[in-house]
């Protein structure tokens, strides 16, 4: 079965973790509700969020292509393997991972999309906590204060790891083109990447394919 490259969609309904057939008719059928609403936040609608995201500089932003990529079981390739740490100094190793459920942010302070998505990842994380699903923000450019400063100001609450010498970018480089901030994947059970997307992650969308990878063996 091949793996599924989709656009960036819109918010959806909740309900029970989808199946991989709905999961890919919920990302399809919001196609044109998310296209509305990425035009009405780049007119400026006012919107808090939306002008706070305007305060980065977004010097040398490279956008995603806004694609979401759903691999299906047979095409994941093997358990990635990569090793980072957190800002407080705490070593984080994809050898702990497997049983597990990882979600991985690529962002740093100064990208307008890393601002408009860091809230909706912070929901998502939070209501997949307690069925153990980690998520990790990998920041690509920002010292600690800078990174701590976003975080604060945008309410995340899991860990990111600094990655300013791009050594977890690189191991990661099969799925995240170079500077395509923000990206997030999501790694399954068995330390296998799961899903893809490139660019500002639709909380809908990013709430199935968590919601896919938690509910399989």
């Amino acid at each position: 079965m091949p793996q599924h490259a989709l656009r960036i969609p819109a918010t959806g309904e909740a309900g029970p973790p989808p199946s991989p057939l709905s999961r890919r008719r919920l990302i399809t059928s919001a196609l044109m509700g998310g296209l509305g609403a990425l035009a009405l936040t780049g007119c400026g609608t006012g919107d808090t969020l939306a002008q706070q995201a305007k305060a980065g500089d977004n010097k040398n932003y490279v956008a995603g292509d806004g694609s979401v990529t759903e691999y299906a079981d047979a095409d994941r390739k093997q358990p990635v393997i990569l090793k980072g740490k957190l800002y407080d100094g705490t070593a984080v190793d994809s050898i702990d991972w497997p049983g597990k459920v990882i979600v991985l942010n690529f962002w740093y302070a100064a990208c307008a999309p890393c601002r408009l998505e860091a809230p909706r990842l912070e929901t998502v994380a939070q209501e997949f906590k307690a069925k153990g699903v980690q998520f990790y923000g990998v920041n690509v450019r920002d010292e600690e204060a800078t990174a701590v400063a976003f975080e604060r100001t945008f309410g995340v609450t899991y860990p990111s790891m600094q990655d300013k010498d791009g050594g977890i970018l690189l191991a990661m480089a099969q799925y995240i083109p170079p500077q395509a901030v923000p990206s997030t994947l999501v790694i399954d059970k068995q330390g296998r990447v799961a899903a893809r997307i490139l660019g500002l992650a639709d909380q809908s969308i990013l709430k199935s394919l968590v919601a896919g990878a938690a509910a399989e063996p």
